[in-house]
């Protein structure tokens, strides 16, 4: 075998090229932090899976350089129809495309390879990021406090080789090998169904809405969405005894489409997947072992009703690749990193509990269930702010832990996204923040107080009156705000002194390799 040992350490080894891994080490790539990315295939997985992000994601890409680019492959979504067994609308929730608070369009279609070539491409640009592909890691050693050791399979070649590496980051997906090297369980939420996911080009007009259309029947519940030209997706929940192999022939499958299909001829639809998914609910125990983390699927799985599963590795990697350039400059302790867990189980936790809810209501209740759906559903688009909240983006707020300090008993804006305006010279607010912490302020600041900022390694923003900022603050019922590097507030109030006085001293420095 060959081994690097103990001279060669890497600063970060990341297991899996998904969008995760990718988005953690093009983040920490950002901060000057050499990664070593090892994926066990050799390139792009061309299959279709992820359809959908919304625009606290697509904010994340952007701050990756990578929001035109992914502007240009993905389409807003119009919103979501509820449908009965004969594709009869209950209820539609119509979506403008307009920009939302995070700058971007609230809900955007795509097609997963072609966002992992923008993801892959974009590595070119940093030049402390090496990618291996026929990488396949066969296991993860710690002992005591020292570098991990990571050893990994040439797939083309059969060599061996190992590597040592200050943390690894497990982003190997749902049968993570890292989970296991930690012997870690995921724990079961109770939910899991088998569904047939199809996808389809055709060049012909479908003549269909191009929203989302979930077909709430307990006999065959079903999601359409066109993904974009010339894509189409459709998901169909499998009946007892039935598999994905009974639809691998366009002549088998045709019946099930042809409600959106019409008269379109079958020779005009090209057939790219048929695939059976198992849609499961499960969060890992833990997910730290010492200097190894979880993030994406090998930490979680989130049944993909509200279109979140990819989006929550994502915000993983948001969330903790400043945390650990910051232990890994020195400009940060390390209990910080314990801050990840404490913050993203819990969030996460929440959306697979929606995401549980919204495919019970589809799938469950039998005809008693036809009956309530066919009566209440009408009736949601006309409730009081229930429309808003189908339709918003925004997901809770992070938990309490020492880098969200939240009151106990009053709501504030800590645990929360800060908007990304457009506030300064056409530049958003991600853009002058820069990756740093960010003091904003709706009242006047002093010299000594943006030095005092500075000198930390911040920036101090003033929301002039008028603008979406000073706005927020407001609403938040308060003056002053500590914005983290991740766009999350750390604490809000209105005593500005004291919000920079308590600013965590945090920079930038590129990181040496050990």
């Amino acid at each position: 075998m060959s081994d690097h040992g103990q001279s060669h350490v890497v600063p970060v080894v990341i297991v899996g090229a998904g969008p995760t891994g990718l988005t953690a080490a093009t983040l920490l790539a950002q901060y000057g932090v050499t990664c070593l990315v090892l994926e066990r295939w050799e390139s792009i997985y061309p299959q279709p899976r992820a359809v959908h992000l919304d625009d606290e994601i697509h904010r994340i890409l952007a701050r990756l350089g990578l929001g035109e680019e992914f502007a240009a492959i993905s389409r807003p979504a119009c919103g979501l129809r509820l449908l009965d067994r004969n594709l009869r609308v209950l209820a539609e929730f119509r979506r403008g495309t307009a920009i939302g608070r995070n700058g971007h369009p609230e809900a955007n279609m795509f097609d997963q390879p072609d966002l992992e070539a923008l993801l892959r491409a974009n590595l070119s640009r940093h030049p402390v990021i090496a990618l291996r592909g026929d990488a396949e890691v066969t296991a993860l050693r710690q002992v005591g406090p020292g570098p991990v050791r990571v050893d990994f399979t040439d797939r083309s070649t059969g060599e061996r080789h190992s590597v040592h590496a200050v943390y690894v980051l497990g982003c190997d997906g749902a049968n993570s090998l890292t989970r296991a090297s930690m012997a870690v369980t995921m724990r079961d939420l109770r939910f899991a169904q088998r569904w047939l996911v199809v996808d389809v080009a055709t060049d012909a007009d479908l003549a269909v809405w191009e929203g989302v259309h979930q077909v709430c029947d307990p006999r065959r519940a079903a999601t359409y969405m066109r993904v974009g030209h010339p894509r189409h997706r459709w998901e169909f929940r499998l009946r007892h005894g039935e598999s994905a192999a009974v639809y691998q022939a366009m002549d088998r499958l045709h019946p099930l489409l042809a409600p959106w299909t019409g008269d379109v001829p079958v020779e005009e639809l090209r057939l790219l997947r048929v695939a059976e998914y198992t849609f499961r609910a499960q969060v890992a125990d833990s997910w730290r072992d010492r200097r190894i983390f979880l993030l994406g699927d090998a930490a979680h799985l989130t049944p993909p009703f509200i279109g979140q599963g990819m989006g929550a590795g994502l915000r993983d990697a948001a969330n903790l690749a400043w945390k650990l350039a910051g232990v890994l400059n020195g400009s940060l302790p390390d209990h910080v990193l314990d801050t990840y867990e404490t913050e993203r189980k819990p969030h996460v936790r929440t959306l697979i509990r929606m995401a549980k809810l919204v495919g019970t209501a589809m799938t469950q209740g039998g005809e008693l269930g036809d009956l309530l759906r066919a009566v209440l559903a009408p009736l949601l688009p006309r409730l009081p702010g229930l429309k808003r909240r189908i339709l918003s983006s925004q997901t809770p707020a992070l938990r309490r832990s020492a880098l969200v300090m939240r009151p106990r008993l009053r709501r504030s804006l800590a645990g929360r996204l800060c908007p990304n305006p457009i506030i300064d010279g056409g530049r958003r607010f991600d853009e002058v923040a820069a990756g740093r912490f960010a003091v904003v302020s709706s009242i006047g600041v002093t010299a000594a107080q943006r030095a005092q900022v500075e000198r930390r390694g911040g920036v101090l923003l003033v929301a002039g009156p008028g603008g979406e900022l000073h706005r927020w603050l407001r609403r938040g019922n308060a003056t002053a705000a500590v914005v983290r590097p991740d766009g999350t507030v750390l604490r809000a109030g209105r005593d500005l002194p004291a919000l920079c006085a308590g600013l965590p001293r945090f920079t930038a420095a590129a990181v040496q390799t050990p």
